[in-house]
């Protein structure tokens, strides 16, 4: 596409637009308020830890723990949280049967939640690398993922996030025709209107350290990665071919994870299919930051700022965060 710019120097003058603080916000292209931002949320039991090392500022949280942070996140204007459990080793299992518990740590925390906020949006992940002994999104079986045994366990863990109260539900295990699976089995339940968003396009990335440390996931067993299942990073047509196939099985929104990295498939998303996009800012993305701001060569709000704000322009409508709390209240406070 070519385009035409009319004006030439020094009749037009760009940096007119620039001069002023109040001219520069009404000519702004992007825009980012607390309403853009969900924050990822991990549940823990009494005997976990709750500090996270590789996360700054990020904490686990009990269900009982959970009051205070709700009212916090209610005042700031978040519209949601995502949930993810740090399962006690225990109760880890090679087929992952604690995601089908109705009292496991995501049901209870989305039953606190909609006892003290009922309208916060509650987003759950549908995958079972949380509650599995050897570390994978799926089950194990002869040295590799078994793709629609899997499914029929994420059907039945959807299930159980759905009647607890969930409003979203977010396959993130990368399985193919779970979102069909999943969509075809909530409606026949009932759950017509619970939301599916999709993690449509996510790679096999590097940038996932900190968040396995802070759900305490098991060592990969077997295959020492998630290549098989996870998108290869060097492509992008792929993505395009995920996400089309989600959308047709139901997806309402999609994911693209991680954020940064991969701007140019959240622009490609968001503009060739036009439908609700999320950029997830993932745990190395924000950890990456917080080191450098505690170094002292970033200002940690301008250039969480910056980042997300890059999320809005390439066309994503929301992000979730680990700093959607701080930032939603930074933005409030300007």
């Amino acid at each position: 596409m070519t385009f035409l710019f009319p004006g030439h120097f020094p009749s037009t003058r760009l940096r007119r637009l620039r001069q002023s603080p109040w001219v520069r916000d009404l000519v702004a292209e992007s825009s980012l308020t607390p309403h853009d931002l969900i924050l990822p949320l991990f549940v823990r039991d009494a005997q976990t830890p709750p500090a996270i090392a590789s996360l700054p500022g990020v904490q686990r949280y009990t269900v009982a723990e959970l009051p205070p942070l709700i009212e916090a996140i209610s005042q700031a204007g978040l519209p949601a949280v995502a949930l993810f459990p740090v399962t006690p080793p225990a109760l880890k299992t090679e087929n992952g049967q604690q995601a089908l518990n109705p009292d496991n740590l995501v049901c209870q925390a989305i039953r606190c939640f909609k006892s003290y906020n009922p309208t916060l949006g509650i987003i759950t992940d549908v995958a079972l690398d949380p509650y599995t002994t050897h570390g994978h999104d799926g089950i194990f079986n002869n040295q590799h993922i078994d793709n629609d045994e899997t499914i029929k366990i994420l059907c039945q863990q959807a299930f159980n996030q759905a009647q607890a109260g969930a409003d979203a539900l977010a396959p993130s295990d990368m399985m193919d025709g779970r979102v069909g699976a999943i969509r075809h089995f909530l409606d026949s339940q009932g759950f017509c209107h619970t939301l599916m968003i999709s993690y449509a396009a996510k790679y096999a990335s590097s940038f996932y350290g900190p968040f396995r440390q802070a759900v305490t996931t098991a060592p990969l067993q077997g295959l020492g990665d998630k290549k098989t299942y996870q998108m290869n990073p060097a492509n992008r047509n792929e993505a395009l071919r995920e996400v089309a196939l989600d959308i047709q099985e139901g997806a309402d929104m999609v994911i693209i994870k991680p954020g940064l990295p991969y701007l140019d498939i959240v622009y490609q998303v968001a503009t060739t299919f036009q439908v609700p996009t999320l950029a997830y800012q993932v745990s190395g993305e924000y950890a990456a930051l917080m080191a450098a701001a505690q170094n002292g060569w970033l200002d940690a709000n301008q250039a969480m700022l910056e980042s997300l704000l890059a999320f809005k322009r390439a066309g994503a409508c929301g992000i979730l965060t680990y700093s959607a709390l701080t930032m939603a209240n930074y933005l409030l406070c300007k």
